[in-house]
């Protein structure tokens, strides 16, 4: 049940596939070296294995429990937040102007691998409370900035997001819990949230939920909602903690997975909260938040792939069973083919995986720090069209390798000791959290492709050709080459008839929309990373190309079959009727 970062990996994607040097040419960031990136990816492998990993069997064993209105969380936890908060962790990514370390998101996305593989439970409360700074930042006024930002930023007080409520899930439109003005310029907040992640805990001082909720002359539907600042204690003029809030939590969730993150139902009844944004514009409010948290949800998914794959692998590396083929008496299963295909698959899947979320969080940050303000709006295209893509692809990928984890250990995998069914259980989350999977792909279609035309996709795949004019000029590449050409093709003809679809259509196909592009673009950085090691001298480029070899022939010509499929649009699914869904 250890858990090893990944730090060459890391750094070798960072140079080479995401190209961080351009980041580091910026402004914004010309203090940040590589020596200084290694040193972080070092100190962040040590915290997270030797702090967090331990608690990753704890957490899932002992979970945290409610008792008169508040929570306790898992033993162990409130000492390792006080630690990760000590060591600056949750500020790596944040501007310094609002007391971070002003560090490239897309080092962040690295670092926040380690801690989600090391404890996905745990990492959760981070993750949330630097998806609410990036809320309260872009929308908050200056005044509640001053008084939450610094704290949440050293994760001395952390974030929830209040968005669902037991008639309204992913269609917020039909939430009903309200704010009435107090006559002051605060609001008092009533109803009930549920699925409210670390909603409340002690392991930080205050925790800062941002609450949606309806005016008394909203509009209905999801233009009359409204975003609301709601801290579980109030904060005092001279910036102490004052009284508790009016609310509380009065449940917990009893989970498949991720047992050590208490989700709370959460009763607001006449709290104080502060208006954050405009009136009735909440749901833009809220999805600052989500959009940060949607990417780090698919590192998440890379994540317990990774932790899956550690364990598998080192089992396999103990395991004594069968005859290893032309082997010797008392080999271990990991001579044994179907063995040695599973672990390359799982390994292979989760480096272009990881890869699309490193490359996504780097497109933020170019967004943010490039001095042309042309090329800060591709980044920012290239951003969101890659989100849906990061947060769906990696997820799916999580939890069909934390299967593969399962079947790896064989019968002992179906045991809760060995720690496997733990992964398979903690990864399942991830593809319904943030916006399900679907959601992604109908947000990649609906918004991210038909909206502009294709015009951010185009772009991706003028990219990727770029990548195959290297491939082509890369004699070590000569298995990549002919797959990537097929793939890009793919990816155009996919986009060609998806553009062209009617709604229906286009709605049926978006799920393997979306798993052809993930399958074509994680190749394609791929072998990027293997051309750029290679012509840069890192010796880790054999190991990179050995990697990209395996995806060009056995993952990126899935995109073939995925494409049959989007052609045949929705009329396999619809013509089925509803009254043959049961039983024929």
């Amino acid at each position: 049940m250890t858990y090893a970062a990944p730090v060459k990996t890391f750094h070798y994607l960072l140079k080479h596939a995401v190209e961080i040097d351009a980041i580091m040419a910026t402004e914004t960031h010309s203090e940040v070296s590589h020596e200084l990136i290694g040193d972080i990816l070092e100190g962040a492998a040590s915290f997270t294995g030797e702090v967090l990993a331990p608690l990753n069997w704890t957490g899932d064993q002992n979970h945290p429990a409610l008792k008169d209105g508040n929570v306790t969380a898992t033993p162990g936890f409130k000492d390792a937040y006080a630690q990760y908060v000590e060591a600056g962790w949750m500020s790596l990514p944040m501007r310094a102007d609002i007391g971070g370390m002003g560090l490239p998101q897309a080092l962040a996305a690295a670092t926040s691998e380690m801690t989600y593989a090391a404890n996905m439970a745990f990492g959760l409360c981070p993750m949330l409370t630097a998806s609410a700074v990036k809320a309260i930042d872009a929308h908050a006024s200056d005044a509640l900035k001053s008084i939450y930002l610094e704290k949440m930023v050293s994760a001395e007080w952390s974030g929830a997001m209040d968005l669902t409520e037991p008639q309204s899930g992913s269609d917020l439109g039909t939430l009903t819990s309200k704010a009435v003005p107090n006559g002051d310029g605060s609001y008092a907040v009533s109803g009930q949230k549920i699925y409210i992640t670390w909603g409340d805990h002690d392991c930080a001082e205050n925790i800062i939920h941002l609450v949606l909720a309806r005016l008394p002359d909203a509009p209905a539907g999801s233009r009359g909602i409204s975003l609301f600042l709601c801290p579980k204690f109030l904060v005092n003029q001279d910036g102490s903690l004052g009284e508790r809030n009016a609310f509380r939590p009065i449940g917990l969730e009893h989970k498949l997975g991720i047992h050590g993150s208490p989700t709370c139902t959460m009763e607001f009844d006449g709290a104080t909260g502060w208006l954050v944004g405009e009136p009735n514009k909440g749901l833009a409010c809220m999805f600052t938040m989500m959009n940060e948290a949607r990417l780090f949800v698919g590192v998440q998914g890379v994540a317990i792939g990774e932790r899956a794959y550690q364990a598998a692998l080192q089992y396999a590396n103990d395991r004594i069973q069968g005859k290893v083929l032309d082997g010797e008496k008392g080999d271990t299963i990991i001579g044994h083919a179907d063995v040695r295909r599973m672990l390359i698959d799982m390994k292979a899947r989760l480096m272009g995986a990881r890869a699309i979320c490193m490359v996504t969080a780097a497109a933020g940050d170019l967004a943010q720090c490039l001095p042309d303000a042309d090329a800060r709006k591709a980044a920012h295209a290239k951003d969101a069209l890659l989100t849906p893509i990061a947060k769906a692809y990696a997820t799916d990928l999580g939890v069909e390798v934390a299967s593969i984890g399962v079947q790896v250990h064989g019968g002992m995998g179906f045991v809760e000791e060995t720690g496997a069914a733990q992964h398979y259980r903690d990864a399942r989350i991830a593809p319904i959290y943030e916006g399900t999977n679907g959601i992604q792909a109908i947000d990649l279609v609906g918004r991210k492709l038909r909206r502009d035309g294709g015009e951010a996709m185009r772009a991706l795949i003028a990219e990727l050709e770029d990548i195959h004019a290297l491939s082509k000029e890369d004699d070590a590449a000569n298995v990549c080459e002919p797959a990537l050409r097929g793939g890009i093709d793919t990816l155009k003809t996919a986009t060609d008839i998806v553009l062209n679809a009617g709604d229906q259509d286009a709605l049926a196909a978006a799920t393997d929309y979306l798993a052809l592009a993930g399958d074509v673009i994680s190749g394609a950085y791929l072998i990027k990373a293997a051309a750029k090691g290679r012509a840069a001298g890192d010796p880790l480029s054999v190991n990179m190309q050995t990697l990209a070899n395996y995806h060009a022939l056995s993952v990126m010509p899935r995109a073939a079959a995925r494409l049959d499929i989007i052609r045949r649009g929705a009329d396999p699914v619809f013509a089925f009727p509803v009254e043959q869904l049961g039983d024929l």
